[in-house]
């Protein structure tokens, strides 16, 4: 389990958590359980049940996104000799492996430093403060789960909004109480609308960035990735697991046992 000390990342957390809460309290509260359940329907408890099966899957997922080692490449017990690196290095035999000047570490292919966590990151896409870690190998899945997970209960909470309002038209009335549910639904649409642009558009990167198998920083540096040719559902089962699709959604569940990285034998001499 790894956490940052990071202030923006605290803080990051700490807005997503309250707007998080925040959501919660409206639907089920004021909306659900303050009018929809006035009547004793029965789409009050199913409504309720719903929504907060979504945060609490949307809860577990930014959990392990912000715990999950996301891939960071072991340091060495002793820093590498710099000057043994370029002789190695002009000899060749380096097969994709780099060396990390600040980690003093060699690093497989496709791995990068990164400078808020210290640390060097295989298949790094890039640092996120929203889950206070960097978003790599280990841990992609679970930040793409979150994002889906707060993308559906947006959209949910924004659709419930709606119905609410349309099914409930003494809002145009008088009245303390009919005032303050208003203005929280009108709050509670203001940042689903945001947070679900906001996924939209991260979520877009990351199905990109699996389909094309090229992270984003590679995708900057112009990098192809590995230069692999893999189907959709290849592509897509190095990042949610090598399980039925069925279960892909799921936040539970681990991708697989973590390859054992291994330096080509010209370095383990170096």
């Amino acid at each position: 389990m790894v956490f940052r000390k990071d202030i923006c990342g605290f803080i990051c957390i700490g807005m997503t958590y309250a707007a998080v809460i925040y959501a919660d309290y409206v639907v089920t509260l004021h909306m659900i359980l303050g009018s929809l359940g006035e009547n004793g329907s029965i789409w009050a408890p199913i409504n309720t049940v719903i929504f907060n099966t979504l945060i609490f899957l949307l809860i577990i997922s930014h959990i392990r996104a912000v715990t999950c080692d996301p891939g960071m490449v072991p340091l060495p017990s002793t820093p590498i000799d710099l000057k043994l690196l370029h002789a190695t290095q002009q000899k060749g035999g380096m097969d994709g492996w780099t060396v990390c000047n600040k980690c003093r570490t060699y690093r497989p292919p496709r791995a990068h430093h990164c400078r808020i966590c210290g640390r060097c990151i295989q298949k790094m896409d890039h640092h996120c403060p929203w889950v206070n870690n960097c978003v790599g190998e280990y841990n992609q899945k679970f930040f793409i789960m979150f994002l889906f997970y707060v993308g559906v209960a947006s959209t949910y909470a924004i659709f419930m909004t709606i119905t609410y309002w349309l099914t409930h038209p003494e809002f145009s009335s008088n009245g303390h109480d009919k005032e303050k549910k208003l203005m929280h639904t009108i709050i509670l649409v203001v940042e689903c609308a945001l947070f679900l642009l906001f996924v939209i558009a991260i979520g877009c990167d990351q199905v990109c960035a699996i389909l094309s198998d090229a992270t984003k920083i590679e995708q900057l540096i112009r990098k192809d990735g590995a230069q692999r040719k893999l189907t959709t559902t290849e592509a897509c089962s190095e990042v949610f697991g090598k399980g039925h699709p069925a279960f892909w959604l799921l936040p539970f569940n681990v991708s697989g046992p973590r390859p054992i990285l291994r330096k080509p034998m010209m370095l383990e001499t170096v």
